[in-house]
């Protein structure tokens, strides 16, 4: 990504604010214009002494797996207010910016897909295949996907949940945006969730919703790219996962559009 290739391109940056800004940067690093308007608010966990238990217990498990960043971080903050991490423990992270975010608190070896970055790909790997009788650990949001913990079962895994966090929908005025979609200046929107789609669809209003039906939306999964089809976006781009692959797709779509 070179040059100014997102010159006079406005980007819609919707991921929770912890997370905005390392996405808001690459847009502007490569001469784009990021405004950054969250659909999820991350809060605590509902019930705090589940997962302070869980965390009580790490020493039982053989592997921890962290679901997002947003995981990462609010489980190592509470790990690290209760006691130190087991010496034995593996880690493994279902995308890149889990990774990264993991290496934050100074973990090196971490199990992660090379390529896709997803629940799917996590399981393809060689570390998940031979887990019979393996005790693993799944940090998540509340309510989040079972595919993965429900196919490491399948594999003879034990398998725990620790519900660290639990997704909201903020309190935000979406004048602004509009005002800025009314003057044609959102120019493509990122979307990292479903559930954020969907807030996104509540948040801007019934006149916000005709401006985003219009505007390209690029997502990093197939899964997202299906749900704002049936909500009626009329142009929805799947690009490669993480930020750099939300940055590349969009840089990727006004090269062939301009």
């Amino acid at each position: 990504m070179s040059g100014v290739p997102l010159a006079g391109r406005t980007v819609l940056v919707t991921r929770p604010l912890p997370q905005a800004a390392h996405l808001a940067q690459l847009i502007e690093a490569v001469g784009g214009k990021a405004i950054i308007f969250p659909v999820l608010e991350i809060l605590d966990a509902t019930d705090a002494t589940q997962i302070n238990a869980m965390i009580d217990r790490l020493d039982e498990f053989d592997i921890a797996i962290f679901i997002s960043p947003n995981a990462v971080n609010k489980a190592m903050n509470l790990v690290r207010g209760r006691r130190k991490l087991p010496t034995s423990l593996k880690f493994a992270a279902v995308g890149r910016g889990s990774a990264r975010e993991l290496k934050r608190y100074g973990i090196d070896e971490i199990i992660v897909p090379l390529a896709q970055f997803d629940s799917e790909h996590l399981l393809a790997l060689p570390e998940m295949q031979q887990v019979s009788g393996k005790r693993i650990i799944i940090f998540r949001g509340e309510g989040g996907r079972e595919l993965l913990g429900d196919s490491l079962l399948a594999r003879g895994a034990q398998v725990d949940y620790a519900e660290c966090y639990r997704r909201g929908i903020p309190n935000a005025d979406a004048a602004e945006l509009l005002h800025a979609w009314a003057r044609g200046e959102v120019h493509a929107v990122s979307v990292t969730s479903t559930e954020g789609l969907r807030n996104l669809f509540e948040m801007v209003g019934k006149l916000g919703r005709q401006w985003l039906k219009k505007t390209p939306v690029f997502v990093p999964h197939e899964r997202i790219a299906e749900a704002a089809r049936e909500l009626g976006v009329a142009q929805v781009h799947v690009t490669a996962a993480g930020d750099e692959g939300c940055v590349q797709g969009v840089i990727n779509f006004f090269n062939k559009t301009s």
